[in-house]
This record gives C-alpha cells, sequence and structure tokens, in this order.
C-alpha cells in the first residue's frame, strides 16, 4: 500500500508537531508520524520505538494511529501507556529505545495535542521535523512490514528511581501539590506516600478538560489556588505542573511565587557543592541576577538559546550537571539523565529546603532585588519577526550597544537589560525587561519601544508590570 501524507503546515514548529484537534491536527496525522518516524529508526539500524500519552481526552486515539503507523514501519513499540512526558523520557533512556514519541499537548488549551520525540536518546526537533514532513509528503518511507507491540509497565520503577534521590533526612516538611489535573496525577499519589512530610494534592485527578485551571503554571493567575492553600495550610512550599509534568511552579511558604530563575539558583547553589566550577545553563531570559549567583557559588554560568530541546543539546556539549528556562523546565544531568523533569526537580528541590535551617521565603528574599516586566509576547508575522531582530541587532552594533546575540538581542545597560526575540513556534516577538530600580526599568522599556518604532512596529502592552523579582 503506497502512503503519503501532508501535515497541515502550523503543525510542524521547531520542538515539536503540535496542532488543534480536529482542525490542524487528526488521528491520520498520528499515523503518518508513526509511519514517518518509525521508517527514520529502521532506517538507521534501529528497531525499538517507546510511546506514552498525557490526559487529554484526544490522546488515546491519537496514540493508538501512532502505534498503528510506527507498527507499519516493521519496528517493535514499547507502549509505556498514560503518564508524564519524563516518564516517557526515562522509558526511552532505561530500556535503551532507538527513537521516543510522547503524545503530549503539554500546557496549551484542552482542544490542543501533540508530539514531543526523541531520537537515539537526543532531543528530534528543528529541520528534522521538517524533514519529517518531507519525507510524508513524498512517501519516502520504508516498505511496509508487520511490526509488533510490547505493552512496557514503568510506572513503579519510575516512582522508586525518583525517590532513591531524595536527600532531606528525616524532616516532615508540610506541602502543597497542585496536579492541575495533568497526567502526572497517579504519580504523584504515590510519590507522595514515599517522601516523608504532611502532602496535601489539590487536583489530583487526571482530567483533560483541565476543569481547575490553566495547566501553566509559569502564569500567576494559575497558581492562585496553591498559593491560598499554603497559606491557609501554613506549609512551607507548594509545587505544581504543567499539563505533562515537564515544567514546574513553585510558592514558597509566604505564598510568593518563586519564577524559573529564582528556582535554578537554589538548586545550582546545591549542585555546585558537589560539582564546584560546573557549568550552569539558563535561557536569556533569565534575570542577571541568576548568572550572578552561579557565579558567586564557584559554577561557570552560561546564557543559551530558549527551548527545551536546544537546552539538552547544550548540556550534552558543556557536560553541564543542570541547566533550567523560565518556563519552568530544569534539566538534571547531575544523578539523573539530562531531561526536564518537575517531579524530578520536586524531589530535589524538596531535599534542599527539608535540610535549609531557614524558610524559603527567606531564601528568596535575600536574592538580589530587580524590577521586572512579565514576559511579553505580541503579534508579528512569522515573514517579518526575523527580520526586525536583524534590523535591532544592526542599529544596536552601529551605536556601541553591550548586546548578546546567543537568542534574538539581550542588550545590557547600567540600568539593568533588555530583551527582544523572535518566537520559533508562533508569529510573535517576545520581549522582557529588568531594571535595577523602577526609573531605570522605565527607560529600558523607552529603549526598547524605540527599537520597535524604528522597525515599524508598536510597543508591547506593558501593563501586568511588575510581575517579575
Amino acid at each position: 500500500m503506497s502512503f503519503t501524507h501532508s501535515f497541515d503546515p502550523t503543525s510542524l514548529r521547531e520542538y515539536d508537531i503540535r496542532g488543534i484537534v480536529g482542525k490542524t491536527l487528526h488521528p491520520e496525522d498520528a499515523f503518518a508520524i508513526g509511519r514517518t518516524f518509525g521508517s527514520i529508526v529502521a532506517r538507521k539500524g534501529g528497531k525499538t520505538v517507546a510511546i506514552g500519552y498525557d490526559g487529554r481526552l484526544s490522546s488515546p486515539a491519537l496514540e493508538a494511529a501512532l502505534v498503528e503507523g510506527a507498527v507499519a514501519s516493521g519496528v517493535e513499540v514499547l507502549r509505556v501507556g498514560r503518564g508524564p512526558t519524563p516518564m516517557l523520557y526515562f522509558a526511552s533512556v532505561t530500556l535503551k529505545a532507538d527513537g521516543a514519541i510522547m503524545v503530549t499537548g503539554s500546557h496549551n488549551p484542552p482542544n490542543y495535542n501533540g508530539f514531543k520525540m526523541m531520537l537515539a536518546g537526543k532531543p528530534f526537533f528543528g529541520a528534522q521535523i521538517k524533514e519529517l514532513g518531507d519525507l510524508a509528503a513524498a512517501g519516502d518511507v520504508v516498505p511496509e512490514a508487520a511490526g509488533s507491540v510490547r505493552d512496557v509497565h514503568l510506572k513503579d520503577d519510575y516512582i522508586t528511581r525518583l525517590v532513591q534521590d531524595w536527600d532531606g533526612g528525616d524532616r516532615k516538611l508540610k506541602i502543597v501539590w497542585d496536579n492541575g489535573n495533568s497526567v502526572a496525577g497517579e504519580v504523584l499519589a504515590d510519590l507522595v506516600t514515599k517522601i516523608p512530610g504532611e502532602h496535601t494534592v489539590l487536583n489530583g485527578e487526571i482530567d483533560g478538560t483541565f476543569p481547575a485551571h490553566h495547566p501553566d503554571p509559569t502564569v500567576a493567575k494559575n497558581l492562585e489556588q496553591l498559593i491560598d492553600t499554603v497559606r491557609r495550610t501554613g506549609a512551607d512550599i507548594g509545587l505544581a505542573f504543567d499539563g505533562d509534568a515537564d515544567r514546574v511552579g513553585v510558592v514558597d511558604d509566604k505564598g510568593e511565587i518563586l519564577w524559573g530563575d529564582q528556582i535554578l539558583v537554589i538548586l545550582a547553589r546545591d549542585v555546585l557543592r558537589t560539582h564546584p566550577g560546573a557549568t550552569i545553563i539558563a535561557d536569556v531570559k533569565a534575570s542577571q541576577v541568576l548568572f550572578d549567583e552561579v557565579a558567586k557559588a564557584g559554577g561557570k554560568p552560561l546564557m543559551w538559546r530558549t527551548g527545551h530541546s536546544l537546552i539538552k543539546s547544550k548540556m550534552a556539549e558543556t557536560a553541564s550537571p543542570l541547566a533550567g528556562e523560565m518556563s519552568g523546565h530544569i534539566f538534571f544531568a547531575d544523578k539523573w539523565y539530562g531531561f526536564d523533569d518537575a517531579l524530578y526537580a520536586a524531589v530535589r528541590l524538596l531535599g534542599i529546603v527539608a535540610r535549609l535551617d531557614t524558610t524559603l521565603s527567606a531564601v528568596r528574599e535575600a536574592l538580589p532585588e530587580t524590577i521586572s516586566t512579565p514576559e511579553l509576547r505580541f503579534d508579528c508575522p512569522d515573514t517579518r519577526k526575523f527580520a526586525v531582530i536583524e534590523e535591532v541587532a544592526g542599529r544596536l552594533k552601529e551605536d556601541g550597544s553591550d548586546v548578546s546575540m546567543i537568542d534574538g538581542v539581550r542588550v545590557n545597560t547600567q540600568d539593568g537589560w533588555w530583551l527582544l526575540r523572535a518566537s520559533n513556534t508562533q508569529a510573535v516577538l517576545v520581549a522582557r525587561a529588568e531594571g535595577n530600580t523602577q526609573a531605570g526599568l522605565e527607560r529600558l522599556k523607552v529603549a526598547l519601544t524605540a527599537q520597535l518604532e524604528k522597525s515599524g512596529l508598536a510597543a508591547p502592552d506593558f501593563s501586568g508590570e511588575n510581575a517579575g523579582h
């Protein structure tokens, strides 16, 4: 049977394949991904593909079609079942799978879904995703063959491995977890029985309609229930997950949010005690405070491009034991496998808090104070967004500004810094500014606005200010 398939072009993203179910993403797409990715694995001499899925209502049907497509390429599918994306990564690593695919819409609204992939233990992204689309369109796949399916039950092994690195002793913390109806629900229910403490789990039931709130812990509004519960119960810490549990949100004992870079400061100090001089990686959206604190703790701070696949690749290249993004992706290679896992990051953070002779809020309050805008996202056509960055960079270089071009432009001034970058996944530009003072922040916003106006764009909406730290 001959095979060709064309994907909706909007679904082929930089880091994954993702779309609106029934509009830009269908079971036929899932079959085509299985058929084409299975062929890529087979042509490289691979034999096994691990497949898992999240708790969205559309995920079981997409997973079934995906498995069918992979089997038709002659590979053995290791069917991991429903669970967090990191559990699928764990399966890929521990079972030494040649490829891995996770059906997940991550933190997107309930009507979205998608696919995250790994090939030979490394992220499958960028040009590889484009190539998969091209191969499917050309019908360039291996001849149809009868592969096989093996159900793999890894949940208990995964939980055992998570708990293995608990280093908080017997201190019983008071912990609030907001599962956010994410796919981590069943794993979390077991995990809390194995970590000392008094545990409260909110929204523990896996529900792909996300009835409690949107499953994105980087948005303050989504943490309101967690904050309220932490304050009401006098808890030591609150933890939240996104829809597939590869990103973590943290609230301290006062109910204040710790943003991604603040979480990373606390984890980095701990990791650097056993890895002095190690490289700690964070994305370009992170606070200058993070890079300064890593250096102070004896580490080598490295600013890198935003995107979980890019960060993982850079970690492997630099032998970094720890990396993180503002979006709440935390990557441990210290004792762990280098992939982002909210549950594992939670276990390690809880261990640190249990060993503190002070509160988590005291640690947060001791960090240097800055004032920042939230991450500002504003529309800019795909055909224009990268050109705008080039224009701004050109002008900044001409006037001798202190500018980093690792990912977009990040400009350092005496007042702090501002960032402008093109999103890899949407027709938007992303901006952020962080000042040492309110007046300094205002000057940074003026400078950013002036550059946008020179490229014919209006200033972003700076309302909802000072969400930073």
